[in-house]
């Protein structure tokens, strides 16, 4: 047999799979991962690309388990980040994509070592996928959790699991019914055909897990709140936020809400409990001492048109001098500004900008990005409605709804309804609207909570907690969203068994590494 080739074992016999072969494998699960993701939501492709690496590295040397999986990283996150080169240019996109496919080239080494002996292990490869996933979510600089299997999901029969064990239970799920997909595979080829009767087994084991979360109710019942949600748009001539003159954004939002007054007191349309206004929606600093009162008079002209709170976000010094904030702001009508929330999780190199001296050589907006000031408590935030009932919102900007930790706090915070202010304009045409879209809707159904999920361009939309968006607004248009979403105060299981998943997986991956190491021990005494 050629040197390259190793031979697959099944317990009955062995067929061959060359070098070649594996990393055509790689890069095809890469490419269905890519596929099953906003905007093309072909959510069972993510168990494909599973199966994909399972069938790579089982029984593939270390290095070639990792050339499959860098290959797969590579078909998966390249296409899938291209928004991120909109204004940072090829290089940034390009190296945001290695970077990134690095961390499956070392899940393909950790697969090759714990199935060297050729056989799939379903529950062994799903554990090393969570591990993967969670080291992508905290490294380099705080981490990247974007694209995490489970946010594939969104309109997948396996969403209602995420109640029960978090995002990286939903991905676990995915990874081992991947790995079950390649079993039934792996053992319907045996020579002989002596395994179809385990093939069948292992794929009917596949086909419960994927029907099983159905099973799994999705509540709704709450109290009914009606949010307006306010998409903005760039103005005429403007290719993102940053570049408007001073107030410029401010007035369109001010503007649309007035609209919105207009038609409610028309009778067109319901009057709002809540008007939420996206990150940036401010482009003056509502804190600064020299545009202070005109920054709230504009704001408070609409929350009292309208009759309403409003909830926006914006950047603030604080009327301090050094570096601004990320903030969101709460305006009452008849009061003014009420209650303010700095982000606690700042995205790297879009918040702070880490290795910046190296970096300015790959683009030149990278001394274009101020270094932010994190806050440091969770963005629960009690706003009396119009009756003078509170309402306790939980505020994720932006990218912090897909960081793990940012979201449970704010649940376990009391958060009753749950609001993402974002700035998807940096972007430009890509997918990353849609994908941010598919991630609240991941959360909504994870946490049982009702999501206003607002942007400056879009995609916007009003979601309740079953993961389903009742009003949806399309890009780079200007759009008022107005719906009821009831609010929720039970925890779904996940709060309690989510934070246990990572840790569980580690131990499953240990287990299987020792024991690895025990049978290799064996063998060799047996041998000598």
């Amino acid at each position: 047999m050629h040197r390259l080739a190793r031979p697959v074992r099944t317990g009955l016999g062995t067929f061959p799979l060359v070098l070649g072969a594996r990393l055509v494998l790689g890069l095809m699960g890469g490419v269905c991962l890519w596929l099953a993701f906003p905007g093309h939501d072909v959510w069972w492709l993510a168990v494909v690309g599973c199966a994909g690496l399972a069938l790579a590295t089982a029984g593939a040397t270390w290095w070639a388990g990792a050339l499959s999986g860098l290959l797969l990283g590579l078909a998966w996150f390249t296409p899938m980040f291209t928004w991120a080169g909109t204004y940072a240019g090829g290089p940034a996109w390009l190296a945001m994509s290695v970077v990134s496919a690095l961390y499956p080239a070392a899940l393909g080494a950790l697969l090759a070592l714990l199935q060297r002996a050729g056989n799939i292990r379903p529950l062994l490869g799903a554990a090393a996928w969570v591990l993967m996933e969670w080291a992508r979510s905290v490294t380099p600089f705080g981490g990247f959790p974007w694209a995490r299997l489970g946010f594939s999901q969104a309109d997948s029969p396996m969403l209602g699991a995420v109640s029960l064990v978090g995002v990286p239970g939903l991905g676990l799920l995915i990874a081992l019914i991947g790995g079950l997909l390649a079993v039934a595979l792996q053992r319907f080829l045996a020579p002989g055909g002596r395994q179809v009767g385990r093939a069948a087994a292992a794929l009917v084991g596949a086909v419960v897990l994927v029907a099983a979360p159905l099973l799994v109710p999705r509540p709704t019942a709450g109290e009914n709140v009606t949010v307006a949600a306010v998409q903005g748009d760039l103005p005429e001539g403007f290719s993102r936020t940053l570049t408007a003159e001073p107030g410029v954004i401010l007035d369109r939002y001010a503007d649309a809400t007035k609209a919105l007054a207009g038609r409610v007191a028309n009778g067109d349309t319901a009057p709002p409990d809540l008007v939420v206004w996206p990150e940036g929606a401010t482009d003056r600093d509502p804190l600064d001492p020299r545009v202070r009162s005109a920054t709230s008079d504009r704001i408070m002209s609409a929350a009292e048109a309208v009759g309403a709170p409003v909830v926006l976000g914006g950047l603030s010094r604080q009327g301090e001098v050094g570096s601004a904030s990320n903030m969101v702001f709460s305006y009452l009508p008849r009061y003014g500004l009420d209650q303010t929330y700095r982000k606690v999780y700042l995205a790297p190199f879009g918040e702070i900008m880490p290795l910046r001296p190296l970096l300015r050589h790959l683009s030149p907006w990278v001394d274009r990005i101020d270094d932010l000031s994190a806050g440091d408590r969770p963005g629960v935030m009690s706003v009396p409605l119009g009756t003078g009932r509170p309402v306790n919102l939980g505020l994720a900007i932006c990218f912090e709804i897909v960081v793990d930790r940012a979201v449970r706090d704010l649940v376990k915070g009391g958060a009753q309804l749950l609001v993402v202010p974002t700035s998807n304009a940096w972007f430009g045409d890509g997918d990353q609207s849609a994908q941010h879209l598919a991630i609240s809707r991941v959360r909504a159904v994870e946490y049982g909570r009702s999501i206003a999920h607002v942007s400056n361009v879009g995609v916007s939309g009003l979601i309740t907690p079953d993961g389903v968006v009742h009003e949806r607004t399309v890009p780079y248009t200007q759009a008022t969203l107005v719906g009821q979403l009831p609010l929720r105060t039970e925890q779904t299981l996940t709060v309690r068994t989510g934070p246990w998943v990572v840790p569980a997986a580690a131990l499953v991956v240990v287990l299987g590494l020792l024991r690895m190491a025990v049978g290799h021990q064996q063998d060799r005494l047996h041998r000598t």
